[in-house]
């Protein structure tokens, strides 16, 4: 499978690690980072970043077969990016599908040394990754692969609104989360410091702060829901400046 990835600098500063970027479900680099500012919040700091198309996602190939996907693979392609950069060190950060990549990676990669989470909760804790008892994985994958958008249930229309303004191949999406995660995350594992986003009014980062408590790291909450958080100008600040501390 071939993957595409982005990066960005401006006068870098090599001293620092560089930040690795992993988009949501539905979406992709551009869309997730370099449109909500996030992308810009770092580089202005120095940052060498880098962010990966998931496999199904933006550039990346995008079968259709369930058995391709997962976020254990996707934290393995994390790893193999890592490689590729050949940095000692780097700022991972995850948001929804690719916060629980996130956390896979950091559970397995000591070069990760510090790490940001966004758009997850305590279902993260409780489930194990995307909390499924607000979003279905059946309701999703029926969502996106429905002939007619008029047909799809309301609180799945999001997602198949994203992936139609995003141009995205929904039945590679609808194959990804027919694969998603489903058995416990191994926080236990991950020991670097850590920084919890989420929205307010976000249905899949409800209570974030039993997410937070128990991996003993930060939390700051922000105005908004799953899909609009993530652009509030508040969320960019806190990674750039969370990262800014490692």
């Amino acid at each position: 499978m071939t993957l595409r990835y982005r990066s960005w600098s401006r006068n870098p500063d090599d001293a620092l690690p560089p930040v690795v970027l992993l988009h949501g479900f539905a979406a992709n680099a551009r869309l997730n980072w370099e449109g909500p500012g996030v992308v810009e919040a770092l580089v202005a700091r120095g940052r060498r970043v880098y962010a990966l198309d998931a496999r199904g996602h933006g550039e990346s190939d995008r079968p259709h077969d369930d058995t391709r996907y997962g976020e254990s693979l996707m934290a393995r392609d994390v790893r193999l990016l890592i490689d590729r950069i050949g940095a000692d060190q780097v700022h991972l950060v995850g948001y929804s599908m690719g916060a629980v990549v996130a956390l896979l990676a950091a559970a397995e990669d000591s070069r990760i040394s510090r790490l940001v989470v966004g758009g997850i909760g305590a279902g993260a804790v409780e489930v194990g990754g995307l909390d499924t008892r607000a979003m279905p994985p059946e309701l999703v994958s029926a969502a996106l692969t429905a002939d007619d958008a008029a047909d799809v249930p309301e609180r799945a229309r999001g997602f198949r609104a994203l992936a139609d303004a995003s141009g995205a191949d929904r039945h590679a999406l609808a194959a990804q989360i027919r694969a998603v995660h489903r058995g416990a995350l191994p926080l236990d594992r991950i020991t670097m410091p850590t920084l919890v986003l989420a929205g307010e009014n976000d249905p899949l980062a409800v209570r974030p702060r039993v997410l937070s408590d128990a991996r003993g790291a930060e939390l700051v909450v922000l105005p908004g829901d799953h899909l609009s958080a993530v652009r509030d100008p508040g969320f960019a600040e806190a990674v750039a400046a969370f990262l800014a501390r490692g």
